[in-house]
């Protein structure tokens, strides 16, 4: 039996963990907290998982909230004018629904779910150090812990990332008691508001530790004026700002949130972080070779929300390539060829996401006011989502653009 050993505990590393563990594979994760830190810490991220995505989970039995977490239906774009109207407003419904789980509900039970499955879970904060060691005692080491220092194992791929600093200011709350849109009482959707030239408001409907919620979320270009949390403020005062900021830009949205109330003492997050392509294979110090996995290689502004759909489909690409290799050794060249797989796909993500922060081009803010006209478009571009391949046959590339929306006369 071929021993694994997975760093990290979230998204990726447990499903590709629970996802071996079917294929009759000793897996051993490594996690720095426990099901219980993890469930009373704090909020960890933003998440949308699209179609493509949640199905990963399905095939392996992992979808333990999916009766109980409300559906995501469609994806709504709206562009405020500077008088705080709508310059832009649109909504579409998506061929298959979405769903948000709280990383903090669904790592927690999925920590526990491993070890009901027989896998072994060693709750211990892995150093650089430390991989020295364990390297040699398994058939494979994959470091899917996207944070702290064991990532400098994996040097950045300068021309596959642009960006030297981040390019947004993220601020987040978990709450209840937001209201629906009122044109579409009906339909639970994403709604994607743009602030030209500050920044944008993504509001998820999601599922917490509490049961359902709407998660508002932020992302402010730096030094503009949604980049107001470097002092991380308490909870409530953190909401209130989201709140104020919607207010002074959003009006239409602070219509729906302004009698909201955070989940919990903990629902609340600021930061940044910076888009970076890492080598694949890192060596540690005293020799031997780790895989990197999904945020730790290829991480991506969350402005595209494909962060855990990364996640989900990197986990289902690696276990594609470890089945495949059989018993034969898992070497350089395969871990190589391993991100070659994933990569094939995660650099769509990458390039519509990268293109996405900056100032939208002519075509594309064509495209977005297109698809406010003909559903065909809007339909073709939430549906992206799911499977972003599909943007460079027609929505990276203006005279591609230019020919799709001449097709429809």
């Amino acid at each position: 039996m071929r021993r694994v050993l997975i760093v990290g505990a979230g998204q990726s590393g447990l499903q590709l963990a629970l996802s071996l563990l079917g294929h009759s594979y000793d897996v051993t994760v490594m996690s720095a907290r426990t099901p219980e830190e993890i469930r009373s810490g704090r909020v960890m991220s933003t998440q949308c998982m699209f179609a493509n995505s949640l199905q990963h989970e399905r095939d392996h039995k992992l979808n333990l909230w999916e009766e109980e977490t409300v559906n995501v239906e469609g994806l709504g774009v709206s562009i405020a004018a500077p008088d705080g109207s709508r310059a832009l407003d649109w909504f579409c419904e998506l061929d298959d629904y979405a769903q948000s789980v709280d990383q903090r509900v669904k790592m927690a039970g999925w920590l526990e779910l491993f070890e009901e499955r027989g896998g072994k879970l060693v709750i211990h904060g892995v150093a650089t150090s430390d991989l020295n060691a364990l390297a040699k005692l398994y058939d494979l080491v994959i470091v899917a812990a996207g944070k702290g220092e064991l990532v400098q194992l994996f040097d950045r791929i300068p021309e596959l990332s642009p960006y030297t600093s981040p390019q947004r200011a993220l601020s987040l709350a978990y709450t209840h008691g937001v209201a629906p849109r009122p044109e579409h009482p009906d339909k639970a959707g994403v709604r994607f508001n743009i602030i030209p030239g500050a920044g944008e408001l993504f509001m998820i409907p999601a599922y917490t530790l509490s049961g359902n919620c709407d998660i508002l979320f932020f992302e402010g270009v730096p030094g503009g004026p949604l980049d107001v949390f470097d002092d991380r403020p308490g909870p409530q005062e953190h909401l209130d700002r989201i709140k104020a900021l919607a207010k002074q830009f959003l009006p239409w949205e602070y219509e729906r949130i302004r009698d909201a109330e955070l989940t919990d003492a903990n629902a609340t997050l600021a930061g940044g972080y910076t888009p970076v392509v890492r080598n694949p294979v890192g060596t540690p110090p005293s020799g031997g070779l780790v895989l990197g996995m999904a945020d730790v290689v290829v991480a991506n502004d969350p402005i595209t929300g494909q962060g855990s759909n990364n996640a989900a489909k990197c986990a289902a690409s690696y276990l594609d390539s470890i089945l495949g290799q059989g018993d034969r050794p898992f070497d350089e060249p395969w871990m190589r060829a391993t991100f070659d797989s994933y990569w094939s796909y995660a650099q769509h993500v990458t390039n519509w996401t990268n293109a996405l922060l900056q100032p939208p081009p002519p075509h594309v803010q064509q495209v977005l006011g297109a698809a406010s006209q003909i559903p065909a478009v809007a339909k073709r571009f939430v549906n992206g989502f799911s499977d972003p391949t599909d943007f460079q046959h027609w929505f990276m590339d203006p005279d591609k653009t230019a020919a799709y929306l001449a097709s429809f006369g």
